[in-house]
């Protein structure tokens, strides 16, 4: 039976490169390409060009949708300035749950389970945070790492935990969604391969087990878009509210 991180492997495709920098064409690529134009057909859809005025299933459950992330931002950004990062919060979230169960269809790859993709989300939405902070409250943004209340003598001492705190937000975030795609997908990997290798009397078993686990990893792609998401619009809420 093959190494069950076999499915993490990437190989390519069609090898290509650029001033010597290899960008080669591999199975994650097409999978965010496919994921990327998935994400843009549904907006297309949701958008005000061609809406329907009495709209379809797929219309009305891509409304539901937007407007439970509309729910979202309003509360954990608020109202007013959720207006500016609606269009990104919900172009994130549909483009990680989309990945995610892109990943599920045999022989794609889902591209969520790479530390160094959900790596670069985090440290871009972290460095966007820190970009909101200091254009809104300039250098006072900086007193996010004073907790209010707090008395003097023990500033010096919550200023450094604050720091690694706000520096852990990137590493949570990203191993967080890492950390669950991989180990889904690898206990799917070894209750198939036990389902192919077993004999045919216990066989039925672990094939059972590997249908359950998948209709649960449906529901995991969901739940970590949601809080990959839910945790992004809390930093953009906590730098524009200094909370």
């Amino acid at each position: 039976m093959d190494s069950p991180l076999h499915h993490f492997e990437l190989h390519p495709i069609i090898h290509l490169s650029l001033g010597g920098l290899d960008i080669s064409i591999n199975k994650a690529i097409i999978a965010m390409w496919i994921g990327l134009a998935l994400v843009f057909g549904l907006f297309m859809v949701a958008s005000g060009k061609g809406r329907l005025l009495i709209p379809g299933k797929l219309q009305s459950v891509l409304e539901i949708a937007m407007e439970f992330i509309q729910g979202m931002v309003d509360e954990f950004i608020g109202k007013e300035e959720g207006k500016k990062y609606f269009s990104f919060v919900a172009s994130l979230f549909f483009f990680i749950l989309t990945c995610n169960l892109i990943g599920l269809i045999p022989g794609s790859y889902t591209i969520t389970s790479q530390i160094a993709v959900t790596g670069a989300f985090a440290v871009g939405i972290f460095l966007m945070t820190l970009v909101i902070g200091f254009s809104r409250h300039g250098g006072h943004f900086l007193s996010i790492l004073v907790p209010p209340g707090i008395p003097k003598v023990m500033i010096p001492i919550m200023i450094p935990i604050e720091i690694i705190s706000m520096l852990a937000r990137p590493l949570s975030l990203a191993v967080r969604l890492f950390a669950n795609m991989t180990a889904g997908h690898t206990v799917l990997a070894v209750l198939f391969g036990l389902a192919m290798t077993a004999p045919v009397w216990i066989g039925w078993m672990p094939f059972g087990f590997t249908v359950i686990i998948n209709g649960l990893e449906v529901a995991i792609a969901f739940i970590q878009a949601y809080i990959f998401t839910t945790l992004t619009c809390v930093y953009i809420g906590d730098v524009i509210r200094l909370h």
